[in-house]
């Protein structure tokens, strides 16, 4: 009797239910019934692109509301071409991590962008709220950027903005910033507050009148400053006002009514971009302060032969382009740097080519002289000589010369026929149509 007892026995534990599971004992990585062992998928909003963790990219999907489930991994995040009017701060603050922000061409206003928008954000790098349909910004909320210090990008142009819209604290706290762009706005003064770290300011197209130094020290590593199509007219860009920037490479001051060379730019300036406006007088020490220039833009001013100094070049010894299309020159100017690799003349008067001018410019590239009024018999004997380096494109003419021919352009039709000739060892090419 004693052993089937104890098979009963045995039996009656195995029915017996077992004891209740403990909270933390169950297998996390084991799969239970009805589900996946594959890692469930990212979270990305309707109809947006999601092609890596860090990445959402929401652009042209004409949303009209802020998608509102926004992985808070997000790095990247582009809301370009859509029909936005604001931005819900409680959806920006939980995207701490975000480095690039693409509200370019939307319908934010200044009344959608709340004084706390970008609070949040301070990991952020690159912003581009540009662009606005109907160009309703007209102002950045005091306080809004002054905790990007990591910010190196900043557009904010095609907007409205004003100068009651920004104030001296508005950028002054970006301490990484490196290029701003406010141009096509209705700024009539250069903003305060610019950070040293600043490289790049275009302020193209606004209404502009006067460049204050003031303004500029904040900004002393500017290396570009782009001012093309404001108002500086005579008076709106005073002697030294640009002295604080002594780093400054190129200065573009395309459109603005000057009737002069800026006096006491910095030293140091490489590129002077001055086309379409009244500069009737080039003095001899007109670009004296400046004799590290290497492209020098005159174009489409009001120079004439007779009120270009035969000094006004005689210190710009590194200068290798020089333009001077557009004006009213009857004659090469004197004294050109030997340096020259490209001198453009044409639209001008000129009805002589005479050798004195060309003179040691046996480096000089090209050599643009259409839509002047030259004619063959106008082209003094020698002047081609010492321009070894000389080559044009376009149509071509070739026409063989012997080196020493005392004028080589004998296939002239001016200007609508370009010319090319050729000596024993090189071919020169000159464009003159």
């Amino acid at each position: 009797m004693g052993r089937p007892t104890q098979w009963l026995s045995l039996l009656l534990f195995l029915l017996l239910p077992g004891p209740l599971p403990v909270a933390g004992m169950e297998d996390a990585a084991f799969p239970h019934l009805g589900e996946s062992s594959q890692p469930p998928p990212r979270a990305c909003p309707p109809r947006c692109s999601c092609p890596r963790v860090d990445t959402v990219d929401c652009d042209g999907l004409d949303l009209r509301v802020f998608p509102d489930n926004i992985t808070r991994a997000a790095q990247h995040l582009s809301l370009q071409n859509n029909q936005l009017q604001e931005l819900p701060y409680n959806e920006l603050s939980r995207l701490s991590g975000l480095r690039t922000l693409n509200l370019h061409n939307n319908l934010i206003s200044s009344e959608g962008l709340p004084d706390e928008a970008f609070e949040s954000l301070t990991q952020l790098q690159h912003i581009y709220v540009a662009h606005n349909k109907n160009n309703l910004i007209s102002k950045v909320p005091r306080g809004a950027l002054s905790r990007q210090t990591q910010l190196r990008e900043l557009y904010l142009q095609h907007n409205q903005l004003t100068d009651s819209g920004l104030d001296a604290t508005t950028f002054s706290k970006l301490h990484s910033l490196e290029y701003l762009d406010l141009s096509h706005n209705q700024l009539t003064t250069v903003p305060a507050g610019l950070p040293r770290t600043l490289a790049i300011l275009h302020l193209g197209r606004n209404h502009i009148r006067q460049v204050e130094a003031a303004r500029l020290h904040g900004a002393r590593g500017l290396r570009y400053l782009l001012l093309q199509h404001n108002q500086l007219g005579s008076s709106g860009l005073p002697a030294g006002a640009l002295r604080p920037l002594q780093g400054l490479h190129t200065l573009h001051l395309y459109g603005n009514g000057l009737d002069r060379v800026p006096l006491a730019l910095p030293r140091r300036l490489r590129a002077l971009v001055l086309p379409h406006n009244h500069v009737a007088t080039l003095g001899a020490r007109d670009l004296a302060a400046t004799p590290g220039l290497m492209e020098l833009n005159l174009a489409y001013n009001r120079l004439t032969s007779a009120r270009v100094h035969h000094r006004a070049f005689r210190r710009l010894r590194t200068l290798r382009s020089l333009d001077l299309a557009g004006n009213q020159l009857t004659r090469l100017p004197m004294g050109l740097p030997t340096g020259l690799h490209t001198l453009r003349l044409q639209r001008n008067q000129l009805r002589m080519l005479e050798p004195e001018p060309l003179t040691g410019l046996d480096q000089l590239q090209e050599l643009s002289l259409a839509h002047n009024r030259l004619r063959v018999g106008d082209i003094g004997p020698g002047t081609w000589h010492e321009l070894q380096a000389l080559q044009v494109r376009h149509r071509l003419v070739s026409h063989t010369i012997p080196r020493a021919s005392p004028s080589p352009c004998l296939h002239c039709h001016i200007p609508n026929i370009p010319v090319s000739w050729s000596s024993n060892q090189n071919k020169k090419m000159l464009r003159v149509g």
